[in-house]
Parts: C-alpha cells; structure tokens; sequence
C-alpha cells in the first residue's frame, strides 16, 4: 500500500486542492487499516487468497480477475448477441451492450481526468491487470450496472438475486483486497454504476427497436423488428 508520505509528494505535483489531498489521504489510511482488519477475518481473508492465487494461474482466480473485466464483458457479449440469435433476447442484448459501452467510456473518461495512481505500483501488478489509474472502479461499476440491470430493468428469476449480488459484492471487496483500488475508487464505482442504470431506465430500448438495431447492424430481417416482413 503506498504511504501518505508518497501520496503527498504525488498530488503536490499535480496542486491537488488542500481539502481534497487531505480526502485522499484519509481514504489511503482507511484502505490500510481495512485491509489488516480484513486479514484477521477468515471470510475476508479467503476471498484475498483466492484472488491471489491468479499469480499462480489458479482458474477461480482467472475468472474473479476478469469477470467484470470492462473489454472480457464486451467481447463476450458480442459472442452471446452473435451466438444467440432469439427474439426474447433482442432487448437484453441491445440495451445490455449499450450499457457496457457507455460505463467503458465513462470510466475511461473520468480515469484519464483524475489520475489518482493504484495502491500499488504497476510492475507488482499481473501483466494481464487494467490500467494504472485507480479511480474510479471500473469493475465494481460494471458489476454494480449489470445487477441493476437484471434485477430493475430486465428482471430475472429472483432466485438468482442471491448468487448475483454476492458476486457484486465479491468483486468489490477483492478489489480493494487485492490492493488494486482503495476504498473510495469502490464506493464511487458503485454510485456511478447505479447513475449509469438509471441513466439506462430513460434511454431503454423496446423490443421492436432493439430487434431493429440488429437488424441494421447483421444486415438480416430479424422476427419484432421494424422491417421484418
């Protein structure tokens, strides 16, 4: 975990407001002192090691590290639209991939502005790791985003609400135990996740028109669409 000392040299460079260096700083001790407290929780601390074991090419730990990787979503929901071709499906799909580009690009927009580094450096970090901007937590708006999406806007089974909002809940916390995020880059991914499926509420696609946009994009009829005949 980088110290106050270094964070200071850091944001001093930068002329990082007063208020807000002290934020900054706090949220570096709060981090720290969560991550200890976390080590003396055997829950918690099995949910580091088994994000730790993808230094050791552990498959668990593959999945954990990329299952809410913002480019792993993308291309594998792409896979699933052009996989899946089924009219009850056409709205999820359009609206989901619309949503995950949309977070990608607010994330990457609000990183490359702010710059706050990650807890550690980059050469600790696994080559198959994200960017070295901290702030905000992309994975954890991600998952935030697709819960709020499967649960508010295109519901499922509610039986699957458990093991979905555990898994949100799991990429959150790793993210902070795996010293890749502090605690404020999390909280704030969880509220712009939320911002971003309200901000899909409004923008929803229907059926029609989402059967219409792949329509346009395979260049086929496809069954609900506007110019299905």
């Amino acid at each position: 975990m980088r110290s106050t000392l270094e964070l200071g040299v850091a944001e001093e460079k930068r002329k990082v407001p007063n208020m807000l260096r002290k934020v900054l700083q706090y949220d570096v001790q709060i981090t720290k002192k969560f991550v200890e407290l976390a080590l003396r929780t055997t829950a918690l601390k099995s949910l580091r090691t088994h994000a730790k074991l993808f230094e050791v090419n552990n498959i668990y730990g593959i999945l954990k590290q990329v299952s809410c990787h913002g480019i792993v979503w993308l291309a594998g929901w792409l896979s699933f639209i052009w996989l899946f071709n089924n009219k009850d499906l056409y709205q999820l799909q359009v609206n989901m991939l619309i949503a995950l580009i949309l977070d990608i690009i607010i994330i990457a927009v609000i990183k490359a502005f702010v710059r706050r580094r990650r807890p550690v450096p980059m050469n600790k970090l696994m080559e198959l790791g994200p960017d070295k901007f901290s702030f905000p937590s992309g994975h954890t708006s991600r998952a935030v985003l697709v819960a709020f999406i499967l649960i508010c806007l295109n519901p499922i089974s509610i039986i699957f609400y458990p093991p979905l909002l555990a898994w949100v809940t799991a990429v959150s916390i790793s993210r902070v135990l795996q010293e890749r995020h502090y605690l404020l880059d999390v909280f704030c991914g969880v509220g712009i996740g939320l911002l971003e499926g309200l901000l899909m509420s409004l923008i929803w696609f229907s059926q029609s028109a989402s059967a219409s946009i792949l329509s346009s994009l395979s260049d086929e009829k496809l069954d609900g669409g506007e110019y299905h005949v």
